[in-house]
């Protein structure tokens, strides 16, 4: 990084655009991911400089970076070649409800404004223990959350917890503690065999087909299928790891969920 805070930001996934944004810090983003939409007039100001597995090199080093935030390691490579041309990159990887709100409060902290992102994460963590409180001790609806159909993959970890936060179980809590989408992959007799009360379904990228998920082999009986509880979330709200999923997503949990609770 050339100076601090750095001036010049190139955000490769939409939830650190958006965090910036809401720490009124926009000034500093000089490029974005294509898939930036938080808030709306991000596509109109900044220049899309990214996919999400892939990002145009060239358009980035003349924007002259200070500083490039990208996440995960499926954007390792994007990385490792900006870190060869000698820019300063730092790569989140939270995976969890938890490391959403470190993601903000660290995110605060390199744009030099550690107090306001503080209080920014912390008025979530307690939006979502109200909400919690809130359906303590009601029945709790068992949720098959669907993040991809061919194969079908289950919910990352902080669906999973978002889940539990609007008073629901996660049917594969052990699975969305994996990182890697592979490692979630679900056969769809699982599914029938953990019989979900309520099926969310976010398909990154493209929309839900909730007749197709009804229609599958074996799944009439499924009790979410059966009482006509199928979901779409979409992938914008859910499945961005920062403010949209602690806000906007975890309202489309609790909305499809409120019907369910007991």
């Amino acid at each position: 990084m050339r100076r601090f805070p750095p001036e010049r930001i190139v955000c490769l996934t939409e939830e650190t655009v958006e965090t910036l944004y809401l720490l009124g810090q926009e000034r500093r983003i000089v490029g974005v991911s294509g898939y930036a939409v938080r808030p709306p007039r991000v596509r109109r100001e900044k220049p899309r400089v990214s996919a999400f597995t892939s990002a145009d090199l060239p358009k980035i080093l003349a924007l002259e970076p200070d500083l490039v935030l990208a996440f995960s390691d499926l954007q390792a490579n994007i990385a490792a070649d900006l870190a060869r041309a000698g820019i300063a990159v730092h790569l989140f990887n939270q995976r969890d409800v938890a490391g959403c709100l470190a993601m903000i409060r660290t995110l605060g902290a390199l744009v030099g404004v550690p107090d306001r992102a503080d209080a920014l994460a912390q008025g979530y963590a307690d939006a979502l223990a109200r909400a919690a409180a809130e359906v303590a001790g009601r029945r709790r609806p068992r949720v098959y959350f669907e993040e991809w159909d061919e194969p079908m993959i289950s919910g990352i970890g902080w669906v999973s917890e978002l889940i539990g936060h609007a008073g629901g179980d996660d049917v594969f809590p052990d699975r969305a503690r994996m990182a890697a989408a592979v490692d979630r992959i679900v056969a769809p007799e699982a599914v029938i065999a953990a019989a979900p009360d309520v099926i969310l379904a976010s398909w990154c990228g493209k929309k839900v087909n909730v007749a197709r998920i009804a229609s599958r082999s074996g799944w009439a009986a499924i009790p979410a299928v059966r009482d006509g509880r199928i979901h779409e979330i979409k992938s914008p709200l859910i499945l961005q790891p920062g403010p949209a999923a602690l806000t906007d997503g975890f309202a489309a949990i609790r909305a499809a969920l409120a019907g369910s609770l007991a």
